[in-house]
């Protein structure tokens, strides 16, 4: 055994429950928050401009951007959760050529989907909403000049969000969070430098974001150039047969579904809310992002539990596997009590400083409170999608993603826009479903930890 391998070993197996847990979950959680703190970045001096028009085109195009985060998630979430069972059983050669695999296949798509964005970029901008009629010519505009440069780092950003979450899989978690932060910082950094200082606005936060992407995705390309990891991106490990591609899939394609269908509702919503005009969009926006605080650190939670459970899982370890269930699910429902408190209280200096319209403001404040609303029981939602996904149960893994932004989102939000024709009620159509999707989960957790279990 590798020395690489006796440290996760360490780490997954032996360690005391709270500390493997929180030695997981801390790079996890820190890397979620950098995410969310550059997405805030770049609202925040987009706002400095005092045009609600490049605050809505941001928000307008962020669909898009979530469109290849979800193919990143496809290979990232998948990848984890399969290389972590292999290493579980002692595969460590299968866990290899899944490396390969989800790096070179998400790395060809992103060139596919860069070349999609550069020569259709308006059919693109209909698609998620930018529509000159609804929000005018002038936020169209900027919608499309933030996806043509954004597009440019779309390969960058499909790896980068892979290897964020499969180098937690080899117990490389404070590494993951490295290529997280390094790229976020950079962003953060070049923000004002490019959208206040250089002049360039709604451009200038495209191309901070793809210079953060590029450096994150080259930090991951150098750790597994570098011989220091039990896995590999070389190109003679790469493989589709023997369970590899299979495997990915049967997880990652639920776990991406999740985060398209999130795009596809955020276009949804986008278009119903642009109906009561672009300051009401504007403040959807801003109130999304708010309410992204608290929901990022629980997503941060239950993503760096995953390995730590998929590894005991391929072990067999039942008992351990319980033990970082529970202690993960008290942890999670502790800090969603705390980050509610936080986000309900703060929601108007929060969204004061990305929004200088009264109206704007007004909108934001109140749908950032009602967001927040499901705020007390995400923690479990998460913990819970992550725990189906580690023991690899496709079917309950596939029906839970599909739920919760479609299935159960979707109907809800045309039933409440139908039934009160207001753009608050459009807002309260997400935590309802919240609750729904929480429920669910408790019971698609149950039916898989009896089932897959019972097989193992």
């Amino acid at each position: 055994m590798s020395k690489n391998s006796e440290k996760t070993v360490e780490i997954f197996e032996n360690a005391p429950i709270p500390k493997a847990v929180f030695v997981n979950i801390v790079p996890s959680v820190i890397s979620m928050l950098m995410v969310l703190v550059y997405n805030l970045a770049d609202t925040f001096f987009i706002g400095q401009t005092n045009n609600d028009a490049m605050v809505a085109a941001v928000s307008l195009a962020t669909p898009a951007f979530l469109f290849f985060m979800a193919v990143g998630m496809l290979f990232g979430i998948g990848g984890t959760s399969l290389i972590s069972r292999l290493l579980g059983q002692g595969r460590e050669k299968d866990a290899k050529y899944t490396c390969s695999f989800c790096f070179w296949t998400g790395a060809v798509i992103g060139v596919i989907g860069m070349l999609i964005i550069l020569f259709a970029v308006g059919p693109v901008s209909v698609m998620i909403g930018a529509r000159p009629e609804k929000v005018g010519a002038e936020t169209v505009g900027y919608v499309k000049e933030y996806l043509r440069i954004v597009a440019i780092g779309v390969p960058f950003l499909i790896v980068s969000n892979s290897f964020s979450n499969i180098l937690r899989a080899e117990g490389k978690a404070n590494k993951a969070m490295m290529g997280m932060i390094l790229g976020n910082v950079a962003n953060i950094i070049l923000d004002p430098i490019m959208i206040l200082g250089f002049g360039w606005n709604v451009a200038g936060a495209a191309v901070a974001t793809v210079i953060g992407n590029i450096l994150s995705a080259l930090f991951y390309l150098w750790h597994y150039l570098s011989g220091k990891s039990m896995l590999s991106v070389n190109p003679q490990y790469y493989r589709i047969r023997g369970g590899i591609a299979r495997g990915v899939m049967a997880i990652g394609i639920p776990a991406s579904l999740n985060s398209i269908l999130m795009s596809t509702s955020n276009v949804i919503i986008n278009n119903l809310m642009s109906g009561y005009g672009k300051l009401a969009v504007a403040g959807l926006g801003v109130a999304m992002k708010v309410n992204m605080v608290a929901v990022m650190l629980l997503i941060g939670v239950g993503t760096g539990i995953q390995p730590l459970l998929g590894y005991n899982f391929g072990a067999g370890n039942k008992k351990r596997f319980f033990g970082v269930l529970r202690f993960s699910l008290i942890l999670a429902v502790s800090l969603s009590v705390v980050m509610t408190v936080i986000c309900y209280a703060g929601a108007g200096p929060m969204v004061n400083a990305f929004l200088t319209d009264e109206e704007a403001f007004g909108y934001g404040m109140q749908f950032a409170r009602m967001f927040i609303l499901s705020g007390p029981v995400l923690g479990v939602l998460f913990v819970m999608i992550n725990a189906i996904q580690s023991m690899g149960a496709a079917i309950p893994s596939l029906i839970l993603s599909i739920s919760r932004q479609g299935l159960l989102f979707i109907p809800v939000l045309f039933l409440f826009h139908q039934l009160f024709h207001t753009a608050q009620t459009l807002v309260l159509a997400q935590p309802v479903t919240d609750y729904f999707a929480v429920a669910l989960s408790i019971l698609l957790m149950i039916v898989s930890y009896r089932k897959y279990f019972a097989q193992k």
